[in-house]
């Protein structure tokens, strides 16, 4: 087994930014293999898989304890999400065979990435509102027929592109459980992802492109890189690193979708300005809205 230093590096990077943001590792590992170390696409996938098959539990035990999880909920999503992450790697090869499929599942990823970008956003600016909702994971009633639902389309994209178990999901339960606080959700995803990324992980390693070599250099630069995020990020302005992780969202599947260097650089820079102005707007707009505390002297 040969470890590539660079990849090490490389990931050891990208799991900061995923520790700092608490996105998905799939929407930022998979790419940079691609676009920086000319993995195939499908190599990519699987291997990210595998790696995060690893790495899941850690973070699903600490919400197990801490009690941020509905387990009901997770059963639900599961029964979902199981089969059609293990499916996933079959609905790959339905693209074609070699080159065909390679740039169908490159395609997949770019598509995949967009939609983790409105996912991001989505997190941002409508807001996962902490300290608002359920006292409780366990006091949600959940709607099984909408969870399975959530639980077969996660598990569909990320069987066929590693995107989706901590950003697509998140959102969708957003949607429908707005009573959940934002532990309980990031909580709940997490434990339920455990076994969603188990199952895509083992259809990769029978009928996909699982490369050891690869999984083992993610894992030796991953692990330390998210434990660093993590301790970075209780001080870390996590609006801007958000803003930033959004840029390099858009920059990939633009350039996975084969959009030109020249277009890309005008749509990103506008999108990077936009998103400024919208942010300052907002964070304007909380600090006008926020009560006025007792103690402060009102103003004249």
């Amino acid at each position: 087994m040969e470890i590539d230093p660079a990849l090490v590096a490389g990931s050891f990077l990208v799991a900061i930014i995923v520790g700092l943001t608490g996105m998905g590792g799939g929407a930022l590992m998979t790419p940079m293999m691609m676009l920086f170390f000319n993995v195939p696409p499908l190599a990519a996938v699987s291997s990210d898989l595998v790696a995060s098959a690893v790495m899941k539990p850690v973070g699903g035990l600490v919400h197990l304890r801490n009690g941020t999880v509905n387990l009901r909920m997770v059963g639900w999503l599961c029964l979902g999400s199981v089969p059609m992450a293990f499916a996933g790697v079959f609905a790959a090869r339905l693209f074609g065979e070699g080159e065909q499929m390679q740039q169908s599942v490159k395609y997949a990823l770019g598509v995949a990435l967009l939609l983790a970008l409105t996912g991001l956003l989505a997190k941002s600016f409508l807001g996962l509102r902490q300290g608002v909702g359920a006292r409780s994971a366990h006091d949600v009633v959940v709607r099984p027929i909408p969870t399975v639902l959530i639980g077969m389309i996660g598990g569909l994209i990320v069987g066929v592109t590693s995107v989706g178990s901590g950003s697509l999901i998140v959102v969708a339960l957003v949607m429908v459980y707005p009573a959940l606080r934002a532990n309980q959700l990031v909580g709940t995803d997490l434990v339920q992802a455990v076994p969603l990324v188990a199952s895509a992980a083992t259809g990769h390693i029978l009928f996909g492109d699982f490369k050891l070599d690869l999984t083992a250099s993610l894992l030796l630069g991953s692990i330390p890189g998210v434990y660093l995020g993590s301790r970075i990020s209780a001080w870390a302005p996590d609006q801007v690193i958000r803003l930033a992780l959004a840029v390099v969202l858009l920059a990939s599947s633009l350039k996975l979708l084969g959009v030109g260097n020249v277009p890309l650089l005008v749509v990103v820079a506008c999108f990077g300005v936009a998103a400024a102005l919208v942010w300052r707007a907002a964070k304007a707009r909380a600090v006008r809205d926020r009560p006025v505390s007792a103690w402060e002297p009102a103003s004249r």
